[in-house]
Parts: structure tokens; C-alpha cells; sequence
């Protein structure tokens, strides 16, 4: 079995989680359009291949899911999971599994604005949202919402041009220039991150990890430690497995007077997941075996709390001769 990971970048742990476990028996094949992205020289095999928006991108990929013999391939990034979503029958037809939710659910997903509107249809607690400065203004002077609030873009991801904003100056300049931009309620309680799996076969949430966030840096988690509080690992399991979604899911919380409000959920791997990983959340396996054919059973809450993880900065050194393209 040979999986191919998708815009690998720096996810370098990623790839040694599932060379680990396919080792003797598989391969991992690892893309990025950039020959400097390190994750690459981590798996056995490694493409230098066109952004994702080329025209040409999907045939290149299609055309290493043949080469490779893959069986399932995933992506790092948010931008391409609409993509692999959208190209699901064509992947299928080479052999090859994406390991993604639907198209409809990707868009809702890196659509902030949308997954708003989702999750109040559902009556899940979240951050109230404005998409345009009269509604937002009306809102304040109503005594809806009050200073700060964080303006962010509805698509985005990296926590790239998140503002924290403090007045009707600001607010209103950035909601002027920026028409991709909304304005969201500022949570000033703890944050936590979710780690889940929905199994591929029966559509079940069979996995769970939550810690709660110490430290941020560029969108991703750089300090946590586990959590392992059931109600809540019940609440983000429920939701991950009504919503349809399928594979590996990310998920942002946080909690205000005892209640936790679902910030934002991206369907793939997280850049926190290392810490479920090393806690014995162990999603590659729970992945290979649905490519087997083979469901899991659920494993929720299977790990110890009171776990902490320090990212730390690795760097990776080459002759430039060995550089991929």
C-alpha cells in the first residue's frame, strides 16, 4: 500500500508518522510545488509539481497516483481540499482514495462566514459573525457586540490577516478596503484544539484528542497540554460525525463560563496533531486500515491527560545537487 501526501511543506512528522507505520509494507510519496519544502526529503519518494491553482495540477497528481500505485492520498493544506473533493471520481478511477469530505463540506469549512451560518442553524454555540460594517455598527449600538473583535478573512488560513480591532475607525476602514473581510466576536477565554478522526467506512467519529492551547504561533499550535474531559469529547465527536465529514478533522474552541464554542473546523490533518500522535491518537492507522478495507472501532478519550507538547524549531541541510526539479 502507498499513500501520497499532498503539499507536504513542513509537515516533516507527518510523513515519518506514516512511513512508521507502513513500514514493510508501503511506501509514502510526498508532493510540494516548492523543492525546498523539507517534508519532501522525508518520504521514500517526492514530486516537485505545479501550484495548485495550474491547470495542468490534478493531471500531474493523477498522473503519480498511477506511477506510484497509490492508494490514498490526502492534503496538508486547506485551498486543495476542494480540489481533491471536487476531483473525487477521477482519483477513484485511477485507484486511488482522496481522503477528504464532500465539496460542499470543504467549501463550508474554509468559508468562515458560511460555517458560521452552519453551525447557528444547528444551534451550536459559536463567536457571532458580521460580514459588513451597517449591520456590524447596528449590532454595536444595539449592545450586541462590543470592542474588540477580531476581523479576519472569510477564506483564509494561518491565521494570516487576523486583526485584532478596537474602535469604529479601525473596524470601519478595514470592512471599507477589504471586501473578503468579516468581523467575528472576541472570545477572551481559554482556546482549546480538537484532533478527530470519522471513520472512511461507517462514517463514525472514532477518535477524539483535545488539549487545551498554551501558545500560538502563525495560526498552529506551539504549546498544549491533553485534555480529556468526556462531555466535550462527546460535543465535538457528535458534531464531526452529524456533519458528514470523513478522515481527519481539526478543530478550534473555546471555552467561556463553562461553555465551548466551536470556532473553526478544517477538514485534514492539524498542525497540533503531533501531540494526539505522540499521546498514542494514532490517526495514520486508524487511516491505513480504512484503506484495507477495514473499520475501526471507536477509541475515543484512549489517551492521558496532563500531557504536554513544545514545538521546537529542526532544520534540514543538503547539497544543493540533491534538491528535488
Amino acid at each position: 500500500m502507498n499513500v501520497l501526501i499532498l503539499s507536504a511543506g513542513t509537515r516533516n512528522k507527518v510523513v515519518r508518522y506514516f512511513k512508521k507505520e507502513l513500514e514493510g509494507s508501503g511506501r509514502v510519496i510526498a508532493t510540494d510545488c516548492s523543492n525546498l519544502a523539507p517534508a519532501l526529503y522525508e518520504a521514500d519518494r517526492a514530486y516537485l509539481v505545479p501550484r495548485i491553482d495550474a491547470p495542468d495540477y490534478i493531471d500531474r497528481i493523477l498522473e503519480i497516483c498511477e506511477k506510484e500505485e497509490i492508494t490514498g492520498c490526502f492534503s496538508l493544506i486547506d485551498p486543495e481540499l476542494s480540489l481533491l473533493a471536487k476531483n473525487r471520481e477521477r482519483f477513484l478511477g485511477k485507484g486511488c482514495t482522496p481522503v477528504v469530505s464532500s465539496y460542499e463540506l470543504c467549501e463550508t469549512s474554509l468559508d468562515k462566514w458560511q460555517m458560521y451560518h452552519y453551525l447557528q442553524e444547528r444551534k451550536i454555540p459559536t463567536a457571532t459573525c458580521y460580514l459588513n460594517w451597517e449591520d456590524f455598527r447596528k449590532a454595536r449600538e444595539g449592545g450586541e457586540v462590543s470592542y474588540p473583535v477580531f476581523m479576519k478573512p472569510r477564506r483564509g488560513s494561518a491565521s494570516i490577516r487576523i486583526n485584532r480591532v478596537n474602535n469604529d475607525e479601525e473596524a470601519k476602514i478595514l470592512f471599507r478596503y477589504d471586501e473578503d473581510i468579516m468581523a467575528q466576536e472576541f472570545m477572551s477565554g481559554q482556546e482549546y484544539g480538537a484532533d478527530c478522526y470519522v471513520d472512511l467506512i461507517s462514517g463514525k467519529c472514532v477518535s477524539v484528542f483535545l488539549k487545551k492551547k498554551i501558545k500560538m504561533r502563525a495560526g498552529e499550535t506551539d504549546k498544549s497540554v491533553s485534555i480529556n474531559n468526556k462531555a466535550v469529547l462527546s460535543m465535538v465527536a457528535a458534531f464531526a460525525e452529524e456533519a458528514g465529514y470523513r478522515g481527519m478533522i481539526d478543530l478550534d474552541l473555546f471555552e467561556e463560563g463553562g461553555v465551548f464554542y466551536l470556532s473553526e473546523v478544517n477538514p485534514r490533518f492539524g498542525g497540533g496533531y503531533p501531540h494526539a500522535y505522540e499521546c498514542g491518537v494514532n490517526f495514520p492507522r486508524l487511516l491505513l486500515r480504512n484503506l484495507e478495507g477495514k473499520e475501526n472501532a471507536c477509541e475515543i478519550g484512549n489517551y492521558s491527560p496532563g500531557i504536554t507538547m513544545m514545538k521546537y524549531n529542526e532544520v534540514k541541510i543538503l547539497p544543493q545537487e540533491e534538491l528535488i526539479g
